[in-house]
């Protein structure tokens, strides 16, 4: 899909450092704060630890780090990706990279007080797939345990889905503001993923009725470009 380069567009990626490289890794995560706070065109980002394994883990692995941002435009973007020292830096540190680009299609809720993507006109993608589903909370300190007891069944149910490609639990801080990046092939698996399974459809209705959040927000994209490799391979090739 041709996007226009004066259209918003959103960008994950996923680095993987060598085991005698993770303080370089973990050091990431504050000196590139600066820098992204400074950059040209880049109207939101997040720096992220990673879990263990492919679903929500309370474990950091302290061998991969992660990158959200959202742009004004995909030329901003690819300026960033082509001359940034937080970008140069990631690929000369890291044994593994990989960078999808994202166009927003359908999204709801507040991340830090704010719409991500304010302002955006939602992308209307004629493709039937593959999909990227962003899914991000911020856990009450009181909730925490119950969450955590909820997220196994969740995610065993979750790596069973014929139509799963891959997920990778990222969080800003331990345990309190969490997400999830999720790649399917076609939208309605999402969809009987999401109200399906009974562990999961409970644990929707819970966060409801518990009030497990205090601020969530989940998102749509549609993929247009990636490359690199996640855990060896290109998950959409």
């Amino acid at each position: 899909m041709r996007v226009p380069d004066n259209f918003p567009i959103a960008a994950f990626t996923l680095a993987h450092y060598p085991k005698a490289g993770s303080l370089a890794a973990m050091a990431h995560l504050g000196m590139d704060r600066w820098p992204l706070a400074h950059t040209s065109g880049l109207r939101f980002w997040r720096l992220f630890g990673v879990g263990k394994g492919r679903v929500f883990d309370p474990r950091a692995d302290l061998q991969r780090t992660a990158l959200f941002t959202v742009w004004n435009s995909s030329v901003s973007l690819k300026q960033f990706e082509n001359s940034s020292r937080v970008m140069r830096s990631m690929r000369d540190r890291a044994d593994e990279v990989w960078t999808v680009h994202l166009l927003p299609v359908r999204w709801h809720g507040r991340w830090g007080g704010r719409d991500p993507f304010e302002g955006v006109s939602p992308a209307s993608p004629s493709e039937p797939g593959p999909w990227v589903i962003l899914t991000r909370a911020s856990i009450r300190p009181s909730k925490v345990s119950a969450f955590l007891k909820a997220v196994p069944a969740v995610s065993q149910q979750l790596l069973q889905q014929a139509e799963f490609i891959n997920s990778v639990g990222v969080g800003e801080a331990p345990l309190l503001y969490q997400a999830t990046i999720s790649i399917w092939r076609n939208l309605p698996a999402v969809t009987s993923f999401a109200y399906g399974p009974a562990s999961h459809s409970d644990v929707i209705r819970r966060t409801r009725r518990e009030q497990w959040y205090r601020e969530e927000l989940f998102a749509r994209f549609k993929p247009i470009d990636s490359w690199g490799m996640w855990d060896g391979i290109d998950p959409f090739r």
